[in-house]
């Protein structure tokens, strides 16, 4: 069950057309920080499980230690002892980070994309404008040309 569950999300989040390659790099790393999250609280306890002092006996605790240490919480009620404990910290921490980082990212992108989009449309509405105007001022200067051409042909023939 779980892994279709996970195919499930992983097809929600890179599955879509017109996805922006930003967001869909958020997905993927936020997929990947759940995925550390989940094996790395079990893999802590695993190293952690037997050694004198240590905290991380069980998965809830684990996974709450795993949660406060990839969002750089770190609270410091739960703390690795071993040293394979502590190499796992080290994963969960660089990839909370990263993934954090890409999604921050991805946000202000998005956000200074649309900025850009409106500024796009209203300079493109403004030439527009500005070419209306010049039409309309181009077709009066030709209309008075006409006029003059006119009166001074008229003027002519007289």
């Amino acid at each position: 069950m779980f892994p279709r569950f996970l195919a499930r999300m992983v097809e929600l989040l890179l599955g879509r057309q017109g996805r922006s390659l930003h967001f869909k790099a958020a997905g993927v790393a936020t997929v990947v920080l759940v995925m550390v999250i989940l094996v790395g609280s079990s893999l802590v306890v695993s190293a952690e499980r037997g050694t004198p002092g240590a905290r991380l006996t069980s998965y809830p605790r684990a996974l709450w230690w795993s949660v406060e240490t990839a969002t750089t919480v770190g609270y410091g009620d739960f703390y690795p002892v071993t040293l394979w404990g502590r190499l796992i910290a080290v994963v969960v921490m660089v990839v909370g980070i990263t993934a954090y980082g890409m999604v921050t990212a991805a946000l202000a992108t998005w956000f200074v994309g649309r900025d850009e989009e409106r500024r796009h449309r209203r300079l493109h509405q403004a030439e527009q404008a500005v070419e209306q105007a010049y039409a309309e001022v181009a077709h009066s200067v030709h209309e008075r040309f006409d006029r003059l051409e006119r009166m001074l042909e008229g003027g002519r023939t007289s």
